[in-house]
């Protein structure tokens, strides 16, 4: 079996996870994490790179050290340091540490005290009223941990789109290699870009339906074959990912191409238009009584109840159809209209590479600009700039742009928003600087009442520019802070701030619908990656994609702008 980079991630998380509970050094841990974030933000398989002897010590947060043990799991599938330390350490402890109640000392505690080691009995304990009884938990405390185990039982079921991009791409390319596909496209959620998946849908058109099945069931990922037929066959790859395949005529594409594509919503509403015209629309074509009159191309299908095409983003019955109607679809924003990257760090605070570095690299993605935000001092981990580190800096990048041709780095930070609403640095440097991404990193548990304020709080501060990951979320992960995000919102527009949409795949903060939300409001949006190495910068697309399905166009995203245009738009 071949293995996936989410195998290398899996395996780095849980080391860093064990060695956390154990105490170890934490920036041994961090060692681990980093490195577990590089291989999953990977767009080649690393199996391959193995395979053809690269140096992995080129990727970012990757030393000697983690190359080998790279290369000792792809070779054996496994980390014989890990067993090690699961030898001192029960294996299922690691789970404990995806509910955001629990840290590293408390789960010691649990094992310690109870004897819990794995979320079974954590649960059984928390009914039994166990956990309350011991030092510094409490009540409250045992009902969060219920709570978070229901959220991990939940996300449990659909993965990231990121993971299911590396999952999809290497299996359409496998099965390319028979020659006899004319069309194939990965439909559902998958296209309709959502922030996780589900399982995939692969719709095929080509010369020789069995050949193509058969290829199919040889997927060498594949876990085991649930059924395979000669239009349809269903697998679960070893990740428990669910593919189904279906094999199509031509004649039918579209509309089935429509039908997988969904979301369901969409197309019971498009159904109902069809209805109103005598119309019967499903996966094999549009049909008045028996007779098929559509359905090669989507658009053949939207055009026969009076709809221009929708872009797949849009299909989830939100207004689009009614948009549709009055011809006031939003013409979508796209990745070529992005100008610069306004957030991003480098091996001065917890990147990976240099300014000049980065700086080559967003010239690499046809970007006029590029904005350095390394953390404040308040990050301690990541080595956060103080006043004085931060003036350096700024006389580094004035110095840099003097020499570089075709990009240009913007003075930025991302500046901690602190309990009280002050941010981590003086306005006397603030003010020495081209932007600020502002940002919760701590004390994430307070009230909704408290933590909007906080934040609104701290727009007031004249240089304030960016809300960074505005809910602090992560996908699967941690659940985003109590915040109401329409207060938000209308504070920003009401101060001239803007609000980030990160387009790390862990993130995607803000969601489509907050995203919608600032546009009915007229509040703009920074698209950004939040890039802690090259190719971090690549991430540009999920945040695109995450802006298509908030209704975002060109003009409501401020780095579609010219370099001269965005110093404008940042003055407040």
């Amino acid at each position: 079996m071949p293995v996936q980079n989410s195998d290398v991630r899996d395996i780095f998380n849980k080391m860093a996870d064990l060695l956390d509970i154990e105490g170890a050094n934490p920036f041994r841990v961090r060692a681990y994490r980093n490195a577990a974030r590089t291989v999953s933000g990977l767009t080649r398989n690393v199996s391959d790179m193995i395979i053809e002897n690269e140096d992995l010590t080129t990727l970012a947060g990757i030393g000697k050290d983690l190359a080998e043990k790279i290369r000792e799991i792809v070779e054996t599938g496994t980390l014989s340091q890990m067993e090690a330390v699961e030898k001192r350490i029960p294996s299922g402890l690691n789970k404990l540490l995806k509910l955001e109640t629990l840290g590293p000392k408390r789960v010691k505690i649990l094992n310690s005290k109870l004897g819990i080691t794995n979320l079974q009995e954590l649960k059984v304990a928390a009914e039994q009223g166990k956990i309350r009884e011991l030092e510094g938990f409490g009540t409250k405390t045992e009902k969060s941990i219920l709570e978070s185990l229901q959220h991990v039982k939940d996300k449990e079921k659909r993965i990231k789109l990121l993971e299911a991009q590396q999952q999809a791409e290497p299996l359409i390319a496998y099965l390319k290699q028979t020659g006899e596909i004319k069309n194939i496209i990965v439909a559902g959620s998958f296209r309709r870009r959502k922030e996780t998946v589900g399982d995939l849908d692969i719709l095929v058109t080509c010369k020789n339906g069995p050949a193509v099945m058969k290829r199919f069931a040889a997927y060498e990922d594949i876990r085991n074959v649930v059924t395979r037929g000669k239009s349809r066959s269903t697998v679960v790859l070893r990740s428990g990912l669910q593919v189904d395949l279906y094999v199509l005529a031509q004649v039918y594409y579209g509309a089935a191409l429509h039908y997988f594509t969904g979301s369901k919503s969409h197309n019971i509403a498009v159904r109902k238009l069809g209805i109103q015209k005598g119309l019967k629309i499903n996966e094999y074509g549009v049909f008045k009584d028996k007779e098929r009159i559509a359905g090669k191309t989507e658009k053949e299908v939207y055009g026969t109840v009076g709809l221009p095409f929708i872009e797949p983003e849009l299909r989830e019955n939100r207004g689009e159809i009614e948009a549709a109607l009055n011809n006031k679809l939003p013409e979508l924003v796209a990745l070529k209209d992005m100008r610069g990257d306004l957030h991003s760090h480098t091996k001065e605070t917890d990147g990976h590479h240099s300014l000049e570095e980065m700086a080559q690299a967003a010239k690499e993605q046809g970007y006029e600009y590029l904005a350095v935000t390394e953390h404040s001092k308040r990050v301690y981990m990541a080595k956060g700039l103080d006043s004085i580190r931060l003036a350096g800096r700024i006389k580094e990048i004035d110095r840099l742009n003097e020499k570089l041709e075709g990009i240009t780095l913007i003075k930025g930070i991302e500046v901690d928003i602190l309990k009280d609403g002050s941010l981590d640095l003086p306005d006397e440097i603030l003010k020495e600087l081209d932007l600020t991404v502002c940002s919760v990193h701590y004390n994430r548990n307070m009230s909704k009442k408290d933590q909007t304020e906080r934040i609104i709080r701290a727009m007031d501060n004249p240089y304030f520019n960016i809300l960074g990951h505005p809910t602090g979320r992560l996908i699967n992960e941690r659940a985003p802070y109590d915040v109401d995000m329409e207060k938000i919102v209308r504070a920003a527009g009401e101060r001239g701030c803007f609000l980030e949409l990160n387009s790390h795949p862990d993130r995607l903060d803000l969601s489509d619908l907050h995203c919608k939300m600032a546009k009915e409001m007229n509040v703009k949006i920074a698209i950004s990656t939040d890039a802690h190495s090259r190719s971090d910068l690549k991430f540009m697309r999920f945040g695109v994609d995450q802006a298509r399905r908030g209704w975002l166009e060109a003009k409501d995203i401020i780095n579609t702008h010219s370099l001269n245009e965005l110093k404008k738009i940042l003055q407040r």
